[in-house]
Formats: C-alpha cells, structure tokens, sequence
C-alpha cells in the first residue's frame, strides 16, 4: 500500500513542487526503449550532431582542438563518422576544466559532480539540471529491468549515505520519500552486517544496492546465520539486486542469488556521464544507455563514451579508463538498444583494519583522490595490517598540506597503530588484463575468505 501510494501520490507530488521533469522522461523512455536498433541509432546520430554543433559553438576547448585536427561538426554524417576527432582523457579534463565547460551555461547553476572515477583520478565535471533530470529518468528505467518498482523500500550497500549531506532536510526526505536503509561500507564489520540485516528483515526492501564484493559479503554472512538457524530459512526476498561500482564476478552472483532468491542486475556507470550500461531481464550482457550516451569500444576494448545529454560540460569520445568486451548481438528481450557483452577493466579490494573492520576499497580511494590536494592519481596498498602505501601522482597543488591531509584521513580509517608511506610515482598502470586496480589488500583477501566459509 506504502509503495504504491509513493509511486503514485508522492513521487509525482514531489516531483511537481521541485519543478523536475524526470518522471515525463520515465514515461517517454519506458516506450522507446522496444524501439528497432535501427530507430536506436538513428536517434543517436541526430542526438550526436546536435551536441557537437553546441559544443562547437560554445566550448572553447573543443573548437581549437577540433580545428588542429581537422575536423568540424558538419563532418558527422554517420555515427562511425565520428572516429575521426580526438579523444578526451581525464588529463584533458583535470588540464582544462573550466575550458570544457559551455559558454552558454551559469556553472553557479549547474550540478557540481566531483569524483575519483573507476582509476582513481579525481575530476570535477559540471552537469546542467536538464540533463540530470533526463540521466535520473534513464537510470531508473533500467533499475526497474531488475524487477525493482519505483516507490519501494531500498536497501543500499554504500558508503557515505548521500542524504547525511543535507542535514535534517535530508534524513526526512530518506526516511519519508525515498526509504533506504544503509549498510556503510566505509566501517564493515560482522557486528554491522548483523544489524542492517535485522533492519533489512523489518524494511521489506524491494531493491538491494550495492558495491558487487559489498553485496557479495552480506549474502555471506546471511547465509552462515542462515544455516545456522534452526528454521533454514531466510525471509528476505527483494524484487530485485542491483550490484554496480565493481565488478561482478559469476562466483559472487551465484552466492548472492542463491542467499536472496533473486536474480542479480549488474549496471555499469560512472559518475562523469551516469549510466553507461546495464543488464535487462535476460542477463546475457549490459544494454548501454544511448538514450543518453553514445559508446565506442575501441580494437583493444579502451571504452569511449560520448554525453549526449549534459550541454553544460560536453564529454565527446571520453576515455572513461575501463575496459570492455564488444557485442554486434541483439537481446531477446526486445529491446533496440545495443549491448556490450561484459566489462573487464575496473577492479578493487577491501582493507582491513586493526579493530577487524572491512573498508570499501571504492569508498576509500574515492576520499583520499577527492580530499587529497594535487593528487592526479592514487592507488593504495595494504602491505600489513599497521602498514600501508599510498602510491601516488602528484601534480603542481602537491605539498605539505597534501601530506598532512594523507596522515590525518589514515589516522581518521584505521587509527594510530596504522603507519603509512608516501610513494610518488609517474604513473600508475593497468595490470595486463586490462584492469585497474586502485586499492589491494591481500590479507583484506584472506580475511573476507574466512568469513565466506
């Protein structure tokens, strides 16, 4: 009764007084999306030719490095065409930031989105609110291909709960409008997962959320208490799991499946562009979101992505830093929109800290790369439980303060028995598979092993 009530009163009440136009958007995207891939693309290409007029027009950035290259707007007459123009990287975005954003847009205005991204670069990257309104839309339609209703109870697996952010404003709007429960992963513990559990079993939530290991760990400890119980049963049963920021490994979906009774959705995103892709019903490969983006898998499978929602900071042929494997096939489901067969390249372990508690290696690298002063890059490594290395790219803002604030945020995790080295490198590579693994702990590996058993 509560969800529908939420779906049907509050969500469109809400979204009325705060003027957004993202549930017009749902409904619109829940149709095209059954459109041919022929449809698909077509409205890719005018999407594509449209955003690079702008970008033109109104980006510094891209008008004088399309102009070195050769190359204009007028040039696109085929999505292929598009091959010809140089590609962004996060050292483009992080060298000429202000540069890229549309002179046609108040960044005083816009949505600010700061953010360590799947390699540990911190970025900054503007967002005008159309285009967060459309990307909001595109996200929910393809968290409801879980079996999750718009409306229903969330449990999210996460670190630093977004709505903390906004004071009492915020906790009343969790607790009343979107009604999600945490389990900070930021502090993970046997004792925490036990409580969010119980939490869980009174909040009847209809989608669980989380980090793929974080989620991986909860239906570890729910299935040891489970065959511990008497009664064997577990009462949790969600309409739907999304597992997102990691990878999903098949051994990983086969144990939270079997905990919860309920398929695994594995979505594919960044904070730079939002959604990039994500299983449907089938779960054979991730739909991409070309509603809002538009994709390039390169012959060594380095993704590129094109926004072509978001004029206020336009990201043409963005090398996001994952790695993908490319797909020609068309899914079952119906749906127009293309696939991508699975990503390979964005990876990260927990750490483990002295008291025994767990912290999301995600969670972790996304404090230190954004609160960190002049780091370019981060990585860290857990060398012992008191030991760890901070291997580091450091860029011109990098000083002393830098390193006073790499002491107080390993004082503020894991305490003063914990010593840490500073390792300034030129770069940090990816592993030869393709990944790139920004946090590593192998006796963070060795206990979550213990407590899988």
């Amino acid at each position: 009764m509560l969800d529908t009530l939420n779906r049907h009163l509050m969500h469109p009440l809400m979204a009325w007084r705060e003027g957004s136009t993202h549930l017009r958007h749902l409904r619109t995207l829940r149709k095209t999306q059954f459109d041919a891939p022929e449809v698909v693309r077509e409205r890719q290409l005018h999407a594509l030719q449209s955003q690079l007029r702008h970008a033109w027009d109104t980006v510094p950035y891209y008008r004088d490095a399309w102009t070195k290259a050769g190359v204009h707007p007028s040039d696109v007459r085929e999505l292929s065409d598009l091959e010809a123009f140089p590609i962004v990287t996060k050292a483009d975005i992080r060298r000429h930031n202000r540069a890229l954003v549309s002179s046609a847009y108040d960044i005083t205005k816009c949505r600010v989105k700061t953010t360590s991204g799947s390699t540990g670069v911190p970025l900054t990257i503007y967002c005008d609110e159309a285009a967060m309104q459309w990307k909001t839309a595109c996200t929910i339609r393809s968290d409801e291909w879980s079996g999750y209703r718009l409306g229903q109870r969330v449990a999210k697996v996460w670190g630093n709960p977004e709505y903390q952010h906004f004071g009492l404003k915020g906790r009343l709007r969790n607790r009343f409008f979107d009604r999600a429960v945490y389990l900070d992963t930021l502090d993970l513990n046997e004792a925490r997962i036990a409580e969010f559990t119980k939490r869980i079993r009174a909040h009847r939530p209809g989608l669980i959320f989380g980090h793929a290991h974080s989620l991986y760990l909860l239906a570890c400890a729910l299935k040891k208490k489970t065959l511990a119980d008497a009664a064997g049963l577990l009462d949790i049963r969600p309409n739907g799991i999304i597992s997102t920021a990691m990878i999903l490994h098949d051994w990983q979906r086969t144990v939270i499946e079997e905990v919860f009774g309920c398929k695994v959705t594995n979505r594919y995103g960044c904070e730079e562009v939002s959604l990039i892709a994500s299983e449907c019903e089938a779960h054979n490969g991730l739909h991409v979101n070309a509603d809002s983006i538009y994709h390039e898998a390169q012959a060594d499978g380095k993704l590129l992505v094109t926004d072509l929602s978001n004029r206020a900071m336009p990201l043409v042929r963005y090398q996001v830093g994952d790695v993908v494997v490319r797909s020609n096939r068309v899914c079952k489901c119906g749906r127009g929109l293309p696939l991508i067969e699975r990503v390979e390249g964005r990876d990260a372990d927990y750490v483990l800290t002295p008291a025994g508690n767990l912290v999301s290696g995600i969670s972790l690298t996304e404090n230190f790369a954004v609160l960190i002063p002049g780091t370019a890059q981060v990585q860290i490594v857990q060398e012992s439980i008191t030991q760890l290395r901070i291997r580091l790219v450091a860029d011109a803002a990098f000083g002393p303060a830098s390193r006073t604030k790499i002491a107080e945020l390993v004082r503020a995790t894991f305490g003063d028995t914990v010593t840490h080295d500073v390792e300034l490198v030129d770069a940090i590579p990816q592993e030869p598979s393709g990944k790139y693994r920004f946090c590593i702990s192998k006796v963070a590996r060795e206990r979550m092993e213990a407590m899988s058993v």
